[in-house]
């Protein structure tokens, strides 16, 4: 944008022009101290407006490279030359009669100027500034001093030398003119501009202007892609696989409790009735010891219970109460999954310190055995109840035919997505989640053994094809509804599908203990809940297999059944933990190759 025109200067002429006429009258008594009249500053003032003042004309540099010359003449002639300056100054000076010292100056500068250089310019304004501000007394000249240092700090920001050598031309060729110039930049405040309204238009803009939806949302990239591809298929995928080796894993931890442990117990009383000397058991004993008087009592309570009459009282609410009963029975279960954890634990250690306690402490760390272990029968028996209610309800809700299962399975897994979904976890904790689904998905199972064992003893009629619909109903749905919840927390929490990999690689070290010292994201499950339910539920199935007889005929049946029981666990617990061993054993060594080739 320029601002040069032909009749038109800037302000730097003038300022010139002021300090010449400002030299001219010098000597006149308006640079003397204020000792004259009123009457006689007007009338000077008005035949200063009469007659005006010129400048002595400012030859321009000859040529834009040439230095100024240092003869002394002034840096101003040899920078600008001033052509046809016209200048109107107004200087009101008002002083009342209690204080002629003080005066106020007001000057009004109309100037049109074109400029041709910038080296002599601090001295123009400096020396125009002085010359306007002489008339207003002391308090003006303290204004001429403010304006010859501005003066000073715009001829040295306007040097070449403190610009890189580089002499700075502003060429302005048109006039300043700001209507001009708001028409030529409309949007000079950001503004929105107008479009046309007519409908054709608008429409045909709309049909042609590219996708239609492009207003509410963008276009994607690469990493949009992976995010889609992650949520539909490698967190499920991966989640899948990571809980199906934990079901396996917590059916080795089941088989284990009812398999190695009895094992264990038959060898050390076969050892102590064969050598007739009792020996100190030691920390695994104890501990063996003591699982087995919990699953005891455990099961023993539990007979006690007429699942009948609690099936009669939960069937006779409504549909919504089923609900509500199973979603507290729920949150009872995983309360006391984690207060059992911390009870077998504490058990384990007393078990410990009882083994390897000296003469002086062996009553102390016996009465804290025998404490901890009446803790622990009353949380496993409390747990164990809960559980039976809950695969109580679950049966229920298979056997009716008012679609309650299917309500019921819709209810509780939406309001398990609503509960987990839209929280902010960390992976930790997403590890953690992970680990509950897998103790859910094997207790899941428990119950449908529940159900599978009532409608042996009292269906009536084929049973077993609606069994399986319903038994792959609840299937289905927990493997959907994990499947959901997982892809999408991993999907808001921004967790990349290798997490799960590496949850799984973890479980894989559990299973072939190697890592020892780290036992913080192991796989923690305590089977003595879900075992007291099986056995409870499995008893009378095995009652009706007995054929009738003399007593001792009968003891004899049963001990058959038990045997042909436990060498069928025995094997099946064989199978699964040499299977398990093998696929973590190829997992870890994969990742490794996997880890390594990455590297």
């Amino acid at each position: 944008m320029s601002v040069r025109s032909g009749g038109r200067q800037l302000s730097f002429e003038l300022l010139a022009g002021d300090l010449t006429a400002d030299d001219e009258d010098d000597t006149s008594p308006r640079s003397l101290p204020d000792t004259t009249s009123d009457g006689q500053r007007r009338r000077r003032r008005r035949s200063k407006r009469k007659r005006g003042f010129r400048s002595p004309p400012i030859e321009e540099a000859a040529s834009e490279g040439e230095q100024p010359r240092g003869d002394g003449k002034g840096d101003a002639a040899a920078a600008f030359r001033v052509p046809d300056l016209r200048s109107t100054t107004e200087t009101v000076c008002e002083s009342s009669e209690a204080e002629r010292s003080s005066a106020s100056c007001v000057t009004y500068v109309g100037v049109e100027l074109r400029q041709r250089s910038v080296s002599g310019s601090a001295r123009l304004v400096a020396a125009s500034a002085e010359d306007g501000t002489s008339s207003c007394g002391s308090s003006t000249r303290e204004s001429a001093a403010a304006a010859a240092a501005v003066a000073d700090v715009a001829a040295a920001a306007w040097r070449p030398e403190a610009n890189g050598g580089v002499k700075k031309k502003l060429e302005k060729e048109q006039s300043l003119d700001w209507e001009k110039y708001m028409k030529e930049t409309s949007n000079i405040l950001g503004e929105v501009e107008r479009l046309d309204n007519s409908p054709f238009r608008y429409f045909l803009g709309e049909l042609y202007g590219g996708n239609s939806l492009r207003s509410t949302i963008a276009v994607g990239n690469e990493k949009k892609r992976q995010r889609v591809y992650n949520t539909m298929f490698h967190v499920p995928w991966r989640c899948e696989r990571l809980i199906v080796a934990g079901f396996f894993v917590c059916l080795d931890s089941f088989l284990s409790l009812l398999t190695i442990m009895p094992a264990r117990i038959v060898v050390t009383i076969w050892r102590l009735l064969k050598t007739r000397k009792f020996l100190w058991p030691n920390a695994a004993d104890l501990s063996d010891y003591g699982c087995f008087i919990v699953l005891a009592l455990g099961v023993a309570s539990l007979q006690m219970i007429d699942i009948s009459l609690i099936y009669h009282v939960i069937r006779g609410q409504g549909t919504i109460k089923l609900y509500v009963v199973y979603n507290v029975l729920e949150i009872f279960d995983k309360l006391c999954q984690s207060f059992g954890e911390d009870v077998l634990q504490v058990l384990f250690n007393s078990a410990e310190g009882l083994s390897a306690c000296s003469t002086d402490n062996v009553t102390f760390e016996l009465m804290r055995f025998l404490l901890d272990e009446a803790i622990a029968v009353v949380a496993f028996v409390v747990h164990s109840f809960v559980l039976l209610a809950q695969a109580i309800t679950l049966s229920t809700c298979i056997i009716a035919h008012n679609n309650a299962l299917l309500a019921l399975l819709v209810s509780n897994n939406f309001a398990e997505i609503k509960s987990n979904v839209f929280k902010r976890v960390s992976k930790e904790n997403l590890h953690n989640l992970v680990y509950y689904d897998i103790i859910e998905r094997f207790h899941i199972t428990a119950f449908l053994l529940f159900v599978l064992a009532q409608n042996i003893l009292e269906a009536e009629g084929p049973w077993f094809d609606s069994f399986l619909i319903n038994a792959s109903l609840v299937f289905l749905c927990e493997v959907l509804i994990d499947a959901i919840k997982h892809s999408f927390l991993a999907k808001f929490n921004e967790i990349k599908p290798v997490a799960y990999s590496e949850f799984l690689e973890d479980l894989c070290k559990q299973i072939l203990n190697d890592k020892p010292d780290d036992r913080q994201k192991d796989l923690t499950f305590i089977p003595l809940a879900p075992a007291c339910v099986v056995i409870r539920v499995l008893t009378p199935v095995y009652a009706t297999l007995l054929p009738a007889g003399p007593f001792i005929w009968r003891i004899f049946w049963i001990l058959l059944w038990s045997v042909l029981t436990y060498f069928m666990l025995a094997i099946f617990k064989i199978l699964v933990g040499l299977i398990l061993r093998c696929l973590a054993n190829w997992y870890v060594n994969l990742r490794l190759k996997r880890k390594q080739h990455m590297d």
